[in-house]
């Protein structure tokens, strides 16, 4: 009797995982889709896709790789949903996008309320960080956009 509630149970739960697992890049699926802030995620979907819609483009973006290919890349912490669509219109896929600040490897100092973001790999180097002081902000976005320039420069 014990075996048979047991071996019941496995099934029930390796039956849950299989139908959870399936049905996640398919539409109405209950997870949403984590993508960290400046990075791309590959997203496969079942059939082509014609449409590819994000709901607010200043958090994520979606590049279609290939038909069944979706490359969605994080723009800015928030909320937002992906919507793909067949060549007939229906859904394939409906889903929350959620985007988030990278955990690893960075260090946040707060000095009362003013915030700056280091990326530690393994030195500690500003980075430019949404919701970091203006001050901090400006001064990596500077060196930044004086680095990419001089490369380009060079590049010619």
């Amino acid at each position: 009797m014990l075996k048979v509630l047991v071996a019941t149970l496995v099934l029930t739960v390796a039956t849950s995982v299989l139908v959870n697992n399936a049905s996640a890049s398919e539409a109405g699926a209950n997870d949403p889709v984590i993508v960290v802030v400046d990075r791309a995620k590959v997203f496969r979907i079942s059939r082509p896709a014609s449409t590819v819609i994000i709901g607010n483009p200043s958090i994520a973006d979606a590049t279609v790789q290939d038909d069944v290919t979706i490359i969605l890349t994080g723009k800015s912490f928030g909320v937002t949903n992906l919507i793909i669509l067949d060549k007939d219109g229906e859904p394939i896929v409906d889903e929350t996008i959620v985007v988030r600040g990278h955990e690893q490897n960075t260090v946040r100092i707060y000095r009362r309320s003013q915030k700056e973001t280091m990326a530690c790999a393994p030195v500690c180097e500003p980075t430019l960080t949404i919701g970091d002081n203006q001050t901090a902000f400006s001064r990596a976005q500077s060196q930044i956009s004086a680095r990419n320039s001089l490369s380009s420069a060079s590049a010619r």
